[in-house]
């Protein structure tokens, strides 16, 4: 059905359009509401680890214990205020990447051009669009000129497509852009009933679940809540049982419940978590979720689209061929800074005539522009177009003048070729580019070894198509080129002289071979799903180092049930020609077959999938708003090199949380042995409130900050990914903390009742010294579970050292400084004191190292035996 055209070529009136704007909306997609400042910061306060200290805080203030009140609220304070400064400045800084769409368009209106502003686009209105624009909505065709449009955002498709008038309507889709020629055409759609807007609205359908990290730390309070109000039910039972009385023992129970809960733990979370997107964002990625970055490094499955993201997004010569000679061309993307080469000689094009006159066709049939500026080489024009003028400045050839232009038959999807008539010197030159078939089928005559001129004979064509398959076969995109003098300028394209080939590639980024290989030492599945065409996806896979089984498409997922679907993508499978359904039912496939999935994407086509994967990475230069919304993290360099860095910072971040969960509860264990064994044993009360408080948030706190900096383990990415229902506290995270809990509550014990006989005061503070002290001793042995401390380095973590030696320095002004003693009861330790809370930390320091170097040992020695 064909479009309302309002006013055919003359446009609509602004009474008209004016009517249109009220009854359609202005022309812009459903904006998602702007984040109060108050709803970013109230669900900071609603984990359940914080909701579990909000009610602590509130049991302490009901009991009198205003101290303790206080320092906790002030702890869940701290918590909500590094969130909301972490996800402000992101969505700060994602206001300033929105650029998706163009701010002004030309239509025309009561029969001349003007330029609105494109929301007030309405259907019916002429829109005019030259080379460089972007599509403001969705158009139906009226008149073209050599269009030739990127849909990529749509497609994924990264070769412009032409558009020709013909018998049915020829869509222009909204977001696109006209990289060549010249289009009128009529509104049929705008905002959110455009094929754009279909995607978004599809997007904003899809519910987004908590991520890896909150669902562990949701297990892990629940966790500890539980254990907490076990132990507090033991104890008041306990306490009855014995003769106590019901009011001491709730207050000693609900102490207890309170002691067990590490109040520094989600302060210590947040932190790590900001300071690991400040890191992140040094390394071109932006966190929009603070969690995600975690998942990304439990990430079993990248999916990634391969236009700029695994490639440079811009087409490069890198063969040519002509008849008894093959060129090599280095350089990749539009940067001249490189060169062509045959058998190992650099050439220039005056060198080599036949060189010359490949070029001359490729530099004539063409209407690209290359420019230097801002630092860098930029491509106006057809991408294929633009890495032949590159080819033309490799080849020291003139640019050819415009003005020796006479005639142009230009490319269409019928012919598959492109013809000029040039003036050279006293005539005229007939030279045409195109699909090498096309090509051939205008030739009579081939340009022969030694570059005279031959019969193009049936074998002779056999043997150009043999070169152009195999070519082709490593996903190079191939153009033909012919040339012959004519003395007509509208001579027709008949009997030419074939010159010979040109191969050209969208060619990988440098690095991401590198990349792609450290994926698959860490255990992480790369799959590709791109818009391109199957061949040219297969090639760029190999070449980048990834396994190829198969490479389906689109149409091919269509005809898969689920089982069969199940089934290949338990192998090297590799996807092309894919829509966003097929996305979307890729990454629900992935995650069904317990798979952590991670999918990269910049157009609007990504988005849903891109919503649905545990973690959304969206691109920052080339992607839409649609995308960046939907998305997790945005790489601001577009490179999937950047990705693989971004695991290795969430892998990071997951191994210094259970560092940390492990130190704090290993303290706190510590703690509350002390305090339940000394309850039993009727003794008086080992730790006061306060000084608790100075243990879970001064001292802990600090150490437990400056271990969350812990630098990757060297073998870091040599480890599989953590499964995704791996929990932050294993068994082995259990012993550990067990271990260390016995040790320090134990000889804490040791220490409040060896020294009970010389009065409450020096007992309660020895052991309150030296439980901080074993605390401090003991951080050392979580900075690697695996290494000790010469595999790590025992300087590589330079803020946990100053953080030993602060708290260390607070500890003795709690026991030496007046207002400090008086606050935490304290009285003065003697040198002889001192010295036997030094001796009895060192095991601390020494057994760990001394596992470690044990366990070390012994894998070397199996893997010595296994070869």
């Amino acid at each position: 059905m064909m479009a309302d055209t309002g006013g055919a070529a003359y446009g609509l009136t602004s009474t008209q359009a004016a009517d249109r704007l009220a009854e359609v909306g202005p022309n812009q997609l459903a904006e998602r509401k702007p984040v109060s400042r108050w709803v970013i910061l109230a669900r900071q306060f609603t984990s359940p680890l914080i909701v579990m200290l909000i009610a602590a805080a509130g049991i302490a203030a009901a009991l009198g214990e205003t101290v303790d009140a206080v320092a906790i609220v002030l702890v869940v304070l701290l918590n909500g205020v590094l969130g909301f400064v972490q996800e402000w400045r992101t969505e700060t800084a994602l206001a300033a990447l929105r650029n998706m769409l163009a701010t002004e368009a030309r239509v025309v209106r009561d029969g001349a051009q003007v330029m609105i502003d494109t929301r007030q686009i309405v259907p019916g209105d002429l829109v005019i669009l030259d080379s460089g624009d972007k599509v403001p909505a969705d158009l139906v065709l009226t008149s073209g000129m050599r269009l030739k449009v990127d849909e990529s955002v749509l497609t994924g498709e990264s070769v412009p497509v032409d558009k020709h008038l013909g018998d049915e309507d020829v869509p222009l889709f909204m977001g696109s852009n006209v990289v060549a020629g010249r289009a009128e055409g009529v509104v049929r759609a705008t905002g959110p009933r455009t094929e754009f807007g279909h995607i978004a609205e599809l997007t904003a359908s899809i519910d987004v679940g908590e991520t890896h990290l909150q669902a562990q730390l949701a297990r892990l309070a629940r966790l500890l809540g539980g254990m907490a109000l076990g132990l507090a039910g033991l104890v008041l039972v306990a306490g009855l049982l014995s003769g106590r009385a019901l009011h001491e023992m709730f207050l000693t129970a609900i102490a207890l419940a309170v002691a067990m809960v590490p109040e520094g733990l989600p302060a210590v979370v947040t932190i790590t978590l900001a300071l690991g997107a400040s890191a992140m964002l040094r390394r071109q990625s932006l966190v929009r979720r603070l969690q995600a970055v975690e998942t990304l490094g439990a990430a079993t499955v990248i999916c990634t689209d391969k236009t700029g993201t695994l490639t440079e997004n811009a087409m490069t010569v890198t063969r040519i061929w002509t008849p008894g000679r093959s060129y090599e061309v280095t350089g990749t993307g539009y940067d001249p800074a490189g060169h062509i080469a045959a058998e190992g000689e650099r050439l220039r094009a005056a060198d080599d005539p036949r060189l010359a006159d490949l070029i001359d066709v490729a530099l004539s049939c063409n209407h690209a522009e290359l420019g230097h500026r801002d630092g860098g080489w930029h491509m106006v024009g057809d991408p294929t177009e633009g890495a032949l003028v590159t080819l033309g400045f490799k080849g020291w050839s003139d640019l050819p003048n415009p003005a020796d232009r006479l005639a142009e038959i230009p490319f269409d999807a019928e012919r598959k070729r492109m013809s000029v008539v040039m003036r050279r010197g006293t005539g005229l030159v007939q030279m045409v580019k195109g699909a090498p078939e096309s090509v051939l089928d205008v030739c009579t005559q081939v340009q022969g070894e030694g570059g005279a001129v031959e019969p193009l004979t049936a074998d002779r064509r056999a043997g150009i198509e043999a070169v152009a398959a195999e070519m082709a076969s490593d996903g190079r995109r191939l153009l033909g080129l012919a040339m012959r003098p004519v003395e007509d300028p509208l001579a027709g394209e008949e009997g030419l002289v074939f010159l010979g080939l040109v191969g050209m590639i969208d060619p990988p980024r440098a690095e991401v071979k590198q990349a792609v290989s450290l994926c698959r030492r860490a255990g992480i599945r790369v799959v590709m799903i791109t818009g391109d065409a199957a061949p040219t996806g297969a090639a760029i896979a190999r070449e980048i180092g990834l396994r190829v089984d198969r490479m389906l498409t689109g149409e091919d997922l269509d005809h898969l049930s689920e089982d069969e679907l199940h089934e290949l993508l338990k192998g090297d499978v590799h996807f092309a020609r894919t829509a966003p359904a097929h996305k979307m039912r890729l990454v629900g496939a992935l995650q069904q077959s317990g798979n952590l999935v991670a999918m990269t994407g910049d157009g609007v086509n990504d988005a849903p999938a891109l919503r649905q994967a545990d973690i959304g990475i969206a691109m920052g230069k080339r992607g839409t708003d649609v995308a960046k919304d939907a998305s997790d993290l945005v790489l601001l360099d577009d490179n999937f090199a950047t990705i693989v860095g971004a695991v290795e910072e969430g892998r990071r971040q997951f191994s210094n949380i259970q560092r940390f969960v492990r130190y704090l509860l290993s303290s706190n264990a510590g703690e509350v042995l002390a305090i339940v064994v000394n309850l039993f044993l009727g003794g008086p009360l080992i730790f006061l409130a306060t000084q608790i408080l100075w243990m879970n948030l001064v001292t802990d706190g600090v150490t437990a900050v400056a271990l969350g900096m812990e630098k990757p383990a060297p073998d870091q990415m040599d480890q599989p990914p953590v499964p995704a229902d791996h929990p932050i506290l294993d068994l082995p995270g259990l012993a550990m903390i067990a271990c260390f809990g016995l040790y320090t509550g134990g000889v804490s014990l040791w220490l409040f009742y060896g020294h009970l006989g010389q009065g409450e005061d020096l007992a309660r503070t020895m052991a309150f010294a030296g439980i901080v002290v074993f605390e401090k001793a003991s951080v050392f042995a979580f900075r690697s579970f695996r290494l000790p401390m010469s595999g790590i380095g025992y300087l590589s973590n330079r803020p946990l050292l100053l953080a030993f030696a602060v708290t260390m320095a607070m500890q003795v002004a709690a026991i030496y400084w007046p207002p400090l003693q008086h606050l935490l009861h304290t009285v003065p330790l003697s040198w002889e004191q001192l010295g036997l809370l030094g001796a009895l930390a060192l095991p601390l320091l020494l057994v760990p190292e001394l596992v470690k170097y044990a366990r070390r040992s012994r894998a070397r020695g199996l893997t010595v035996a296994a070869r």
